[in-house]
């Protein structure tokens, strides 16, 4: 699978991630459909599934529930395979999130973060905005906190999964190494913030690439996986995609779509 640079890392991610928030979370989720946690079993075989077709990125938080313990047990010796991307700023309780951007909860969520993980570090650290993403980048301290975290080799690319226009923007002009927008051809609202980032050679993750499985509702197209993916793809700025799938007919085919996209074998 195609793969493209994690910005200041030397490092570099598959075109397609895995998100997985399913493998520890299903209360208080917009997924077309209701689903049952995966067994260890079956988080194993999609993973062994993700690495044969190619993928390297793993995307979780604090916010998806067990996920990063699971992820932290499950990948045992084989961690140094994957690109690891987390979160901080942004918990979930069993019932709903809670959110503190303080540089002190910042600390705590990534070392937490890297116990979960059983890892000495995370390839990526974005902070998972609750929607105030210009008072969250400029007055709590979170980007400092992360800096010093990066400093320290506990992170190596920092970042900001935003919720607005301005705030993928402002990422873009602090000079982060990642951020995280929604684009898909159903939402093109943020597309401003690829074009910025394109032009600094900022790493830019997307979520909701396919539209979070809804697919545009009734005007979706006959082939909408190919149809999403050839569009997030056409712009320059576009890292990689994560979709979160534990489903392995989605992923197999998910993966296909991408290869005809960038014209692989």
């Amino acid at each position: 699978m195609h793969s493209r640079p994690l910005h200041g890392t030397g490092l570099s991610v598959s075109a397609l991630g895995l998100g997985t928030v399913k493998f520890g979370r299903n209360q208080s989720v917009k997924y077309p459909t209701a689903f049952d946690l995966p067994s260890d079993e079956a988080i194993l075989s999609l993973l062994d599934l993700a690495r044969e077709e190619g993928i390297n990125l793993l995307d979780t938080a604090p916010a998806y529930g067990t996920s990063e313990e699971r992820i932290g047990q499950l990948l045992g010796s084989r961690r140094d395979e994957w690109v690891l991307v987390s979160k901080a700023g942004e918990n979930f309780d069993g019932t709903g999130s809670t959110f503190d951007f303080s540089p002190e909860a910042i600390t705590a969520s990534v070392e937490r973060s890297l116990s979960r993980l059983r890892t000495d570090r995370v390839e990526c650290l974005l902070l998972h905005s609750d929607g105030n993403d210009i008072d969250v980048l400029d007055h709590s301290g979170a980007v400092e906190a992360l800096l010093t975290l990066k400093d320290a080799g506990k992170i190596r690319a920092v970042g900001i999964s935003t919720k607005t226009v301005a705030g993928g923007l402002r990422a873009v002009e602090l000079g982060l190494d990642a951020v995280m927008v929604t684009y898909n051809p159903w939402f093109r609202e943020e597309e401003s913030i690829l074009d910025a980032a394109a032009e600094q050679g900022m790493t830019v993750f997307l979520k909701k690439a396919l539209g979070s499985g809804w697919f545009g509702g009734e005007a979706a197209p006959e082939n909408p996986v190919a149809s999403a993916l050839e569009f997030v793809f056409s712009h320059p700025a576009t890292t990689a995609a994560i979709v979160g799938t534990i489903n392995p007919s989605h992923l197999r085919e998910n993966c296909r779509a991408l290869r005809e996209t960038l014209g692989e074998n």
